[in-house]
């Protein structure tokens, strides 16, 4: 199959998951978009949201309509890094055997994340960057495709351990989300209160996501949107020459994993539009999500409540 004739059946497969998803999910178009987005680019996604905004249905709905097996870990300050990767146990041979743990699976919902300390913190983030597990010097390879979609909630930061800005990197999306509207929360009030069942068909398996990632990397891009994505990231970098927006709102800008998963989501963001090659609109669509969990505001942004989604917005305006 050609990479064309494999991006022609991406969108079509896209559109029957899209709509297998909203039997289940009402509104988050968006979230939904990027979890998919991220999911075909093989990056992992952090998903930002008050609690009740269906994020954990909406992750589990996703993989029963991909075909892949999916673990739920509840993040909790007494979760030990074992309880995420697996021990190994003495067998009734006398002989160590290796329990795995709920990270071999296709799709990991680290549920509540920032609520458990760094050691444990950095066992998840270890496999997601390696997608081996290593238990008494001997690696276990993670099941392919592999994705983390984790969750923290903004408001209730007592007794949390929120991820440092290195480990922060490692997601290629943050995602917000947002309250539904008011006819979207009428209709989900309407359909979570009578007994239904929605049966959800499966449209593509683990073999196909791969198949289509490979078809998606391949993809051409031209020099001058390879340059845009480049320049967007370096402009979040404060030169400390005074004259930039960066100079005046931003402390730390965003590396070049940055750039890297800009350029991916843009294939991605492309090949899910119909598009053989993505253009700087592509990039656009998916810099927020990329940059936003790699700036750092200054105290000056913060003393005149500029968001970080407002300086990206600045920055592409500039740009």
């Amino acid at each position: 199959m050609s990479d064309k004739v494999a991006i022609d059946n991406l969108v079509e497969k896209y559109n029957e998951l899209k709509s297998e998803i909203n039997k289940i999910i009402i509104g988050q178009d968006e979230a939904v978009d990027s979890l998919l987005t991220a999911i075909f680019s093989g990056g992992h996604c952090l998903l930002v949201g008050v609690p009740g905004l269906a994020k954990t249905l909406m992750v589990n709905t996703l993989s029963k309509a991909l075909g892949l097996s999916f673990c739920r870990i509840q993040f909790t300050p007494d979760l030990m890094p074992s309880d995420i990767t697996g021990t190994e146990i003495l067998d009734e041979n006398r002989q160590f055997k290796f329990i795995k743990g709920p990270v071999f699976a296709n799709i990991v919902l680290a549920d509540e994340i920032n609520r458990t300390p760094p050691k444990t913190q950095a066992a998840l983030l270890e496999a997601m960057q390696e997608k081996v597990v290593t238990v008494s010097g001997k690696a276990y390879k993670l099941d392919e495709p592999f994705f983390v979609l984790a969750t923290q909630n903004p408001i209730e930061q007592e007794g949390t351990y929120p991820l440092p800005e290195a480990q922060l990197d490692r997601f290629m999306f943050n995602v917000r989300l947002d309250y539904p509207s008011f006819s979207e929360e009428m209709a989900i009030v309407k359909e979570t209160t009578i007994d239904k069942s929605s049966d959800l068909r499966v449209v593509l398996s683990a073999e196909d996501i791969i198949q289509y990632q490979h078809s998606i990397r391949r993809m051409p891009i031209v020099d001058n949107v390879c340059e845009y994505a480049v320049r967007l990231v370096a402009s979040t970098r404060p030169s400390k020459n005074g004259s930039s927006l960066a100079d005046k709102y931003i402390s730390w800008g965003a590396g070049p994993r940055a750039s890297q998963y800009l350029i991916i989501g843009a294939r991605t963001h492309a090949a899910l539009s119909g598009k053989y090659s993505p253009d700087i609109e592509d990039i656009q669509a998916v810099a927020h999500n990329v940059l936003r969990h790699r700036i750092v505001r200054n105290y000056y942004a913060e003393a005149e409540n500029i968001s970080t989604d407002e300086l990206i917005r600045k920055l592409i305006s500039e740009l």
